[in-house]
């Protein structure tokens, strides 16, 4: 059977070509238009330039016409001299160098006077500890304090919330001064964190007022020193 369309005669061979062309065509159109400048008339340079410059030198002169500032003339104060009887006193320097007439002073009519030192005994070395609240009654006073002292810190415990957001955990060492009276004085502290640091010394700020420690029948003041865990679960 015989095809029924000539081969010589396809238009689909020369397709390729014609899109080819049209594009070419079409690039150039665009180029064309991209690169078409315009120009504004000249028309208002030229009325410019035709201005007459003494019209514009006038104009400027008024425009720019400087006043000249009113020159007011200031006269001086009148000076009073007035007359002044009052007497000066004189000042008399004396002088503090010794002479022969000069009482020296000798050791026996001085006054002595004794300020008692601070006393601080160690907690380990004191002959009395100082008494936690409720440990009165009790035979060994040392380990009720720390019995205390760890329910004290479980009470009041409470881990930062900032903290547990940054996972910060570990311990912190304190140190604390019970003063004369049985307040609470100094708290030192030292961790990984400040989080964790004042959250320990608000802990020990919280102590109750102790009976004061005593060392040869005087009160004085006692450090104590305990570590602080912070641990996340």
């Amino acid at each position: 059977m015989e095809p029924k369309k000539n081969p010589q005669q396809d238009l689909n061979k020369k397709s390729s070509m014609y899109f080819v062309f049209g594009l070419l065509l079409v690039l150039a159109m665009v180029y064309v238009a991209l690169e078409w400048k315009s120009f504004e008339s000249d028309r208002h340079i030229d009325e410019a330039m035709n201005t007459n410059e003494s019209e514009i030198e006038e104009d400027l002169v008024e425009k720019f016409k400087i006043e000249e500032p009113e020159v007011k003339q200031v006269l001086p104060q009148e000076i009073k001299i007035e007359e002044n009887d009052a007497e000066i006193e004189e000042t008399e320097v004396i002088s503090s160098e010794a002479d022969p007439e000069t009482e020296v002073l000798e050791a026996t009519d001085l006054e002595v006077i004794d300020v008692p030192d601070e006393v601080e005994v160690n907690w380990v070395t004191i002959e009395e500890v100082p008494v936690f609240p409720g440990c009165e009654d009790e035979k060994d006073k040392r380990a009720c304090f720390n019995d205390m002292m760890q329910k004290h810190i479980r009470k009041n415990f409470r881990y930062p919330e900032l903290a547990q957001e940054m996972g910060l955990q570990g311990r912190v060492s304190t140190q604390f001064i019970i003063n004369k009276d049985g307040s609470i004085g100094t708290i030192q502290k030292r961790g990984p964190h400040e989080l964790l640091e004042n959250e320990a010394a608000r802990i020990l700020s919280k102590l109750p007022k102790m009976t004061p420690g005593m060392q040869r029948g005087t009160a004085v003041k006692v450090p104590f020193s305990i570590p602080i865990t912070f641990k996340l679960q």
